[in-house]
C-alpha cells in the first residue's frame, strides 16, 4: 500500500511511503530497485516524506499522530525529533521556504504549521482528510483536500485563493499531487483510479488510466502518491502494491 514519494534532495533515492509496513523505503530513482528503508521498527501508517533545506527528512507517520524528523546519510536515517502538536493523523507534510513546516492532518481535519517545532498557525474552514501539501512557483501552497474531493490553493498564512473542485474536475478522493516546472498539477484521483493532468491554465488536458481498477500498462488501482522530476513522472498504484515509472512529454 505505497503512498507519496519523493526524491531525495540529491536525486539519488526516490523515498516511498510504505503504509502496510510502517516504514519509508528508498529506491533507485531509475531502475526502481530497492537500496534501502527506515522506520520499521518505530513508524506506523507512514503517508509522506519531505525534506528540508538542510537534507532532513519529515515523515507523516500517521498512526502514530507525528511526524518524525531524522537526520539522513545517504541511504540511511537517524531519528532526531518530531512534531505532534494539535495534529492527528498527519498525511501530509510540506517544508517551505519561509522557515515553517505544514502538516495535513487527515483525522484532525485540520493544517498546522509550525516554526521551530511549535505551532503558530492552524487552518480547519471546514476541510475534510485533507492530505497532501505542495508549493507553487509563488510561495502558495496547494491542498488535496480529499473528504471534500477538492484541490485548495492556500497562502502561507491560510488565506484561500483558488478552489478546484469536484465538479469541475469529477475528483472522487483526490489525494497526493506534484507540479511541474511550468506549473501543471499532476494528481493522483484515487476514487476514480486515474492521475489527473491540470495544465496551469486550469483546464484538464490529460488522464492516465481508464477509470476501472486494473493492472495492465495504462490502468491504476486507487493510486495515492506522484512525484514529477522532468520528464519522468513516478505513481504510487496502491491498490496493486506498485510503483510505476512513466516517461512523457512536458508540453
Amino acid at each position: 500500500n505505497p503512498h507519496d514519494l519523493k526524491l531525495s534532495p540529491d536525486g539519488k533515492y526516490l523515498l516511498v511511503s510504505d503504509v502496510g509496513n510502517g516504514r519509508v523505503v528508498l529506491l533507485d530513482p531509475e531502475s526502481l530497485e530497492r537500496v534501502g528503508e527506515f522506520g520499521a521498527d518505530h513508524q506506523s501508517g507512514t503517508h509522506d516524506v519531505d525534506f528540508d533545506a538542510d537534507g532532513r527528512a519529515y515523515v507523516a507517520d500517521t498512526h502514530n499522530n507525528r511526524v518524525t524528523i531524522y537526520e539522513m546519510d545517504g541511504a540511511s536515517a537517524s531519528l532526531a525529533g518530531e512534531l505532534s502538536e494539535d495534529i492527528r493523523g498527519p498525511e501530509g507534510v510540506l517544508i517551505h521556504p519561509n522557515g515553517m513546516v505544514y502538516v495535513a492532518g487527515a483525522w484532525s481535519h485540520n493544517v498546522v504549521a509550525y516554526r521551530n517545532g511549535v505551532k503558530t498557525i492552524e487552518f480547519k474552514a471546514g476541510l475534510s482528510s485533507p492530505h497532501d501539501l505542495e508549493l507553487d512557483a509563488n510561495g502558495n501552497i496547494w491542498l488535496a483536500d480529499a473528504g471534500n474531493s477538492r484541490l485548495l490553493l492556500l497562502t502561507p498564512e491560510f488565506k484561500v485563493l483558488e478552489e478546484l473542485g469536484r465538479k469541475a474536475y469529477d475528483f472522487k478522493g483526490v489525494r497526493y499531487l506534484d507540479l511541474t516546472a511550468d506549473g501543471m498539477i499532476i494528481a493522483a484521483d484515487k476514487n476514480n483510479h486515474v492521475v489527473k493532468f491540470i495544465a496551469s491554465d486550469r483546464t484538464l488536458v490529460h488522464v492516465l488510466g481508464d477509470g476501472r481498477a486494473g493492472r495492465s500498462e495504462y490502468q491504476l488501482t486507487t493510486p495515492e502518491g506522484v512525484e514529477i522530476r522532468d520528464s519522468t513522472l513516478w505513481i504510487a498504484d496502491s491498490g496493486n502494491d506498485r510503483v510505476i515509472k512513466y516517461k512523457f512529454d512536458v508540453k
